[in-house]
């Protein structure tokens, strides 16, 4: 044992650069230099797990104030709505049955205007009154053709009684008293003819007056005294048949096809305050083919208010529907189409694509998208982007 650790050590002495001729010292280097490492590499390892450990409350604060520093956004959960649906429209006001009155006789001038505008009139009142001093004096003319007639009339019938008296006594032929009773009977008809021609006479002089057709409001009048008038004037008078009213107002085709006669209506004319009921009575059986608009016609009963021409806005009630219903600020629109922003359970954004139902005075209804449990973004919502963290708040109802 003793001789071979000495020609080992020898060998091992007679190296000129040290090295081990058995294990060598590159190998021991090496494998020092590694242990070095990895104890270098545990060291560190404790030491950040000593830090961590030391520093885990500050660590804590930022990760809160990281959370902290979430947007905050209002939201809120719209449930379930019964709503009623509404179409807002506007059109012009009008007279319900409008009648235009003229002149109906030979015309003349005009001696006075009876009516005016906003009375009310009744079926066959004169409005206007036609100078008629020719018609009165062909009138008693035609009154002194009627005597001349009953006179001649009376002598043709003395004649046939007086012949008559002396066919027994052959005075008289039977071919005389043909002739007599052929005279008497003309002139019987000549008084007729006369009378006939008095009341053609008294018709026209009755036609020299404008009457109104049927009762109802003086709308306008385009009349004056002295004016010269024919049945080539036109229009002197315009009437509303029993003051009836309406709002002829103009629908795009879809909402055209949701409503019906019988449909009630509240309409509000401009300038004023106050609305009155109304209620759908014809809706246009066509479509104008350039604004692919049609009219639905409100009828309305009369008010001092509802002035003819002027303009008018309506809300039409067109049935219900149950559905979510959100404020406009709640709902974001791009190429797409319309959508909201969802917070879920984790207070992520999401995008919900939604399609809009009836717009009402309190808000849109969502008839496709939501199911009313959500919590929707209220406001700022184009500030925001699917998957960003919000901390969110329930926003006053």
């Amino acid at each position: 044992m003793n001789f071979d650790a000495r020609i080992d050590q020898s060998m091992a002495m007679e190296k000129p650069d040290g090295a081990n001729p058995l294990f060598g010292a590159d190998s021991d280097d090496s494998l020092s230099r590694r242990r070095m490492a990895i104890g270098a590499v545990a060291v560190l390892l404790v030491l950040i797990a000593i830090w961590f450990w030391s520093h885990r409350d500050t660590l804590s604060k930022d990760a809160a104030a990281t959370k902290d520093q979430a947007p905050l956004v209002s939201v809120i959960v719209p449930g379930r709505t019964t709503i009623a649906g509404e179409i807002s429209v506007n059109g012009s006001l009008a007279a319900r049955r409008e009648m235009p009155v003229g002149i109906a006789g030979e015309g003349g001038q005009v001696v006075s205007v009876l009516v005016e505008p906003g009375q009310w009139v009744g079926a066959g009142q004169v409005l206007a009154v036609i100078d008629r001093s020719v018609q009165t004096e062909q009138q008693a003319s035609q009154a002194a053709q009627i005597e001349v007639a009953r006179a001649n009339a009376q002598l043709a019938q003395s004649n046939l009684d007086r012949a008559l008296k002396l066919v027994d006594r052959g005075f008289v032929s039977k071919a005389d008293i043909d002739r007599l009773t052929a005279t008497r009977d003309a002139a019987a008809a000549q008084v007729r003819v006369a009378g006939a021609q008095l009341g053609v006479l008294k018709a026209q002089t009755r036609r020299l007056n404008v009457v109104a057709p049927a009762a109802g409001l003086v709308l306008e009048r385009r009349i004056e005294p002295g004016q010269v008038v024919s049945a080539g004037s036109g229009v002197l008078f315009r009437l509303a048949k029993g003051g009836e009213m309406e709002l002829r107002a103009m629908l795009g085709e879809s909402d055209l096809a949701q409503v019906s006669s019988g449909v009630s209506a509240e309409v509000t004319p401009v300038g004023s305050d106050r609305s009155f009921a109304g209620q759908i009575w014809q809706v246009a059986p066509v479509i104008d083919p350039v604004s692919r608009q049609g009219v639905a016609r409100i009828a309305l009963a009369y008010s001092p208010e509802i002035r003819p021409g002027g303009f008018a806005s309506a809300v039409i009630k067109a049935g219900t529907v149950v559905a979510p219903m959100l404020p406009e600020s709640a709902i974001q629109s791009d190429n797409k189409g319309s959508y909201v922003y969802v917070v879920d359970k984790d207070n992520k954004v999401e995008r919900r694509d939604i399609k809009l139902g009836v717009v009402t005075s309190k808000g849109i209804a969502i008839v496709q998208g939501l199911a009313g449990t959500e919590r929707v973004v209220l406001r700022a919502g184009g500030f925001l982007s699917p998957g960003e963290t919000v901390k969110p708040s329930a926003a006053r109802q």
